[in-house]
């Protein structure tokens, strides 16, 4: 039976078998600081451990962890807030003249390509939490404000 399991700051897909009498886990993939099962792991997990069967939509479902805005003091929550600081920074200092000057297109380009795809997914968030009556809602972050 597979399974992910955060062993210090990083997760891991793992897999329990039994050799000698005794239980040992079989370490499959290492998942990183947040636990996403990509298509890129799977092919790998696919072509390292042939044998291994594995229900990969269960094991996306049990990856794929929420961060709960609820608890402003969770370390998810500050390390979300921390990371949207550091981007908007970032952003903050990219000015359209750097992406002439690069020396290289293909850089330009999908960097264009990324500021577009953060765009539509921004917007996707923020229409999620527009949509939403409850303590998100932006009359109810209105209030707050008060």
């Amino acid at each position: 039976m597979a399974f992910v399991r955060r062993k210090g700051n990083a997760f891991y897909l793992v897999h329990n078998v039994r050799r000698g009498g005794k239980v040992r886990q079989l370490h499959l993939a290492r998942l990183g600081q947040r636990a996403r099962i990509t298509d890129e792991v799977v092919r790998e997990v696919s072509k390292k451990h042939p044998f291994v069967e594995l229900n990969w939509r269960a094991l996306r479902e049990q990856a794929s962890t929420r961060v709960n805005l609820a608890d402003p003091n969770s370390p998810a929550v500050q390390k979300l807030i921390a990371n949207l600081r550091v981007l908007n920074l970032d952003l903050a200092d990219l000015f359209p003249p750097l992406l002439r000057v690069s020396e290289s297109p293909t850089v330009a380009r999908e960097l264009l390509v990324q500021l577009r795809l953060l765009q539509s997914t921004l917007q996707v968030k923020l229409d999620q939490f527009g949509k939403k009556q409850g303590r998100f809602s932006p009359a109810a972050l209105r209030m707050q404000g008060r």
